[in-house]
């Protein structure tokens, strides 16, 4: 997978953390996945099209999704409702949209599908037997990743 793929995902998570919840972030270990994507409590799905396609999944643990939103909204939730997953769903929007937008400083012109959000313990995401690119990402209120699957 090409460095620039992967640059534009983690480059607009650093600059959507920053602005969004003031967080910074920092990059774990860069890890090949296969067959099925890394799922938690609540993981935002969606397509590239145009000339990339494949898509992107970023998972949450639900203390992770719940902090982000009290961050956003001032507001404390119990549980990952509605109005959460919603947040999350625009969060993960918004990094992709800033993605694409970097890439096409590489001459790639795409865009993104609406995002697709999955809750619940134990979800699967099929890559489809293909290879994706996990990125693990490191705040100070927990860890999430972003999956990857741009394939040449």
């Amino acid at each position: 997978m090409k460095a620039e793929y992967i640059n534009s995902f983690y480059g607009a998570t650093e600059e959507v953390f920053k602005l969004m919840l003031n967080l910074e972030v920092k990059r774990g270990d860069l890890e090949i996945i296969e067959g099925f994507s890394k799922s938690k409590d609540a993981n935002v799905t969606l397509g590239v099209t145009g000339e990339l396609k494949g898509n992107v999944q970023f998972s949450f643990s639900k203390d992770m999704t719940l902090e982000m939103v009290k961050i956003m909204a001032g507001m404390e939730m119990e549980e990952i409702d509605v109005f959460v997953s919603s947040a999350l769903g625009e969060v993960a929007n918004i990094i992709s949209g800033n993605a694409v937008t970097r890439l096409a400083s590489h001459d790639y012109k795409c865009d993104i599908t609406p995002p697709q959000i999955t809750v619940g313990e134990h979800q699967s995401i099929s890559m489809a037997n293909k290879k994706a690119l996990h990125i693990p990402v490191l705040t100070d209120i927990g860890e999430f990743g972003i999956d990857v699957f741009l394939p040449e």
